[in-house]
């Protein structure tokens, strides 16, 4: 196994601009906002001389006091510890020691895990001075470091690997063999059951869920197994309208959705079922759609609801997603579970006709049959010819067609062969989309130069015309 390395600490202290150094990244999100952090965030990171990796686990901050969502936080730092091969403990080294800071030392040195004293924001200062006040922690000799600027960062992170036991260690085929999973990113407004949603596929509570909206503020990539088969689920922020989006950090929490759903295999969009498809939910249905990534549509808070209200529900449905009707739907309840575990079936297929395959006369002879069973329109009295269609990309699917006047191919046409490829290939779970190329004219702007027959057969049409409108003015002279 790859070392595993926790960063903890009470807020504010720059855990998430060391875990940005460490993975030469900006996954992390990093502000000057105590609490920014909420679940943890794994990343990679290499040493810039060798050939070591290790995975960094970014935490939320804690102060021993917690209550509310603030304790769902401290769950999950105290989580990283325990998964962790060596902890990080970071303290700010000009706030000097804080009774938060002395709960954490002395929770760490209970666990008999490996621990480093790391006392941050010493730029500027001297270290030798600084750190002497962090000796009465008991964690042994202070490491000070300047994450925001890098100073020291490398010289840390050399000496925590070298200390290290020599037997962890994983391949890079092994962390590559991770990352071909599928990536499933899950969206939706706040306060949805996005996180739930994510604790329960992954049948543990692996990301803080509390009742309030806005509760995840940063992407979370969790990589794992099922059935013998690698998945990465992507919690995401909600996104809520912009007229009500008021700090800053909740903007960039929805650029980090926004990356994420590109990023992503296939998307879950979880619509809560007792309010309904709002207008929110359909600007994120279409920019899932524009981005062209596949869609599973995922119902929450189905549990409850009498039968008038799921017929409501049902009818809102089709009538306002009817443009999104290639998505698989499911009418689940993440809190009990209830249809979760069929979810993945629609996911399989729609990531599997994301990026698929099709051969150049596979898809020829399609486009032949369909255009033998309905013939193009005329265009100038010109027959619009379609002559063979080749797959120009996955993820989305993408068809190009080639023919000639194909820029005045009527949009009803281009559905009609939208249509017929999907009904015949199967396609499900995903949008396709459709180039048309125009085959250039080779002799377009050239001139043949006449032989000396056809200039003196010229003349003598012109002299003819001549001679007609002569006797055309003489005749209506008379």
């Amino acid at each position: 196994m790859l070392p595993v390395i926790a960063l903890v600490g009470r807020p504010n202290v720059g855990k998430s601009t060391l875990f940005n150094r460490l993975t030469r990244s900006r996954d992390a999100l990093v502000a000057d906002l105590p609490g920014l952090t909420r679940d943890r965030k794994y990343g990679e990171g290499r040493l810039a001389n060798d050939e070591q990796d290790y995975i960094v686990v970014d935490t939320g901050g804690i102060t021993g006091d917690e209550q509310g969502i603030d304790y769902e936080m401290a769950k999950q730092s105290l989580q990283a510890i325990e998964e962790a091969d060596v902890v990080l403990f970071l303290v700010d080294g000009r706030a000097g020691i804080n009774p938060a800071d002395e709960l954490i030392a002395n929770y760490l040195r209970r666990s008999d895990k490996p621990c480093y004293l790391v006392v941050n924001k010493t730029d500027g200062l001297n270290p030798d001075i600084i750190v002497a006040d962090f000796f009465e922690l008991g964690i042994g000799q202070p490491l000070a470091i300047a994450a925001a600027h890098g100073r020291g960062v490398t010289q840390l992170i050399e000496c925590v690997l070298e200390e290290l036991p020599a037997d962890i260690e994983e391949s890079a085929e092994t962390m590559a063999e991770v990352e071909k999973g599928v990536k499933i990113a899950v969206v939706g407004r706040p306060n949805v059951g996005k996180s739930t949603l994510v604790n329960r596929m992954l049948g543990e509570d692996r990301v803080v869920v509390f009742d309030k909206a806005g509760t995840t503020r940063d992407s979370v990539y969790i990589p794992y197994e099922r059935d013998d088969k690698n998945y990465t689920l992507i919690d995401t922020a909600g996104i809520r309208r912009r007229k009500n989006i008021t700090e800053a950090a909740e903007k960039f929490s929805i650029v980090k959705t926004l990356q994420a759903v590109k990023d992503a295999h296939v998307v879950v969009m979880v619509i809560d079922a007792r309010e309904g498809v709002t207008e929110q939910d359909m600007h994120m249905l279409s920019f899932v759609i524009d981005t062209g990534r596949s869609m599973v549509v995922a119902l929450n808070k189905w549990d409850g609801m009498n039968g008038e209200e799921k017929a409501k529900v049902k009818e809102q449905i089709e009538r306002k997603l009817e443009f999104a009707d290639f998505a698989n739907l499911h009418f689940i309840s993440a809190l009990h579970g209830s249809g979760v575990g069929n979810m993945y079936d629609s996911v399989d297929e729609a990531y599997e006709c994301a990026m698929a395959k099709w051969s150049t006369s596979k898809l020829t002879r399609l486009l032949e049959d369909i255009v033998a069973d309905h013939q193009p329109p005329a265009i100038n009295g010109r027959r619009i010819k379609l002559r063979y269609a080749h797959q120009g990309g996955s993820n989305p699917p993408i068809i190009v067609i080639h023919g000639n006047q194909t820029k005045s191919l009527p949009g009803s046409y281009k559905r009609y062969l939208e249509n017929k490829f999907i009904q015949v290939l199967g396609i499900r779970g995903t949008p396709i989309r459709f180039e048309f190329k125009s085959s250039d004219n080779p002799f377009e702007g050239r001139k043949n130069p006449l032989t000396s027959r056809q200039l003196a057969k010229k003349e003598r049409f012109r002299d003819h015309v001549r001679q007609l409108k002569k006797a055309n003015k003489k005749k209506n002279k008379r």
